[in-house]
């Protein structure tokens, strides 16, 4: 398991300044905002990376997230996006475009007796599912679906609704979960046990504590969980997308370095 931090996170004025401090840490992987457009900034970002260890580990969500919304154009607009993304994350190699479908409550109306609007909402990604998974994986790279806790969305709330997600599709290869440690502290009963059942959908990782700050400064249990992803053959990236303890950017510093020694002695302990 490899070790990732959010560009946003990372205490700095300059992208060089962020990185010499990751790389100092010897950190593998860098989560570029969605936020940012980063198909407008690829030139920017190969600037950045060039002639260092660190690589772009995935694009974490984007600008719009209009997948399920009742007015094609919308939709059409966050899935064009969603493909200039993944072209960004086949750029660089990395594991794949974070997507959180929707937020908040459905969009699409109630169309009962013929389907209520959970049914409809599912049937209609299960559609845009197989047509973004085909493209990511025509390009070697991977769409990943975020289940989000209660607060945030109704639909994907753990990982059996991802991974149901899925199948509902068609299972193509293309696609899978990104798992985030936070969200399932709150939705799920028993986070180890859902990553066994999630098994080789499990793609991709965030890392927060139940507190949403750095993991070790909370209750969550991390020998647990990540001897869980050991046991699926999980490999890929633990990235960090959490709060950072402190106020100046040394505090934040020593907060990332004690927070990623603990996560690796955690792992070397396993």
């Amino acid at each position: 398991m490899k070790i990732a931090l959010q560009e946003g996170l990372l205490p700095g004025e300059s992208m060089s300044e962020k990185l010499d401090f990751a790389e100092s840490l010897n950190i593998e992987g860098l989560e570029v905002s969605g936020w940012s457009k980063p198909y407008e900034r690829v030139t920017e970002l190969e600037s950045a990376l060039r002639g260092r260890k660190i690589k772009v580990a995935s694009v974490c969500g984007q600008t719009t997230f209009d997948f399920l919304d009742p007015d094609p154009g919308k939709r059409k607009a966050s899935i064009e996006e969603s493909k200039r993304n993944l072209e960004v994350s086949a750029h660089f190699g990395a594991a794949g475009q974070i997507v959180p479908p929707i937020f908040g409550p459905p969009r699409i109306p109630d169309l009962l007796p013929y389907a209520d609007a959970i049914t409809l909402e599912k049937r209609l990604l299960a559609e845009i599912v197989k047509d973004l998974a085909a493209y990511a994986h025509a390009r070697n790279t991977l769409l990943l679906l975020e289940p989000l806790n209660r607060y945030e969305q109704h639909l994907l709330r753990r990982q059996d609704d991802g991974v149901e997600a899925i199948r509902m599709a068609g299972d193509p290869a293309g696609v899978k979960l990104l798992s985030d440690f936070f969200h399932m502290h709150i939705e799920e009963t028993d986070t180890p046990a859902a990553f066994r059942r999630a098994g080789r959908y499990v793609g991709h990782i965030h890392m927060a504590d139940n507190t949403r700050q750095e993991p070790g400064t909370g209750d969550i249990d991390w020998k647990a969980g990540l001897g869980a992803l050991k046991e699926i053959g999980f490999t890929g990236y633990l990235a960090y997308e959490c709060g950072i303890t402190g106020q100046t950017p040394d505090e934040k510093r020593a907060a990332i370095r004690r927070s990623v020694t603990y996560i690796r002695e955690v792992i070397a302990g396993l």
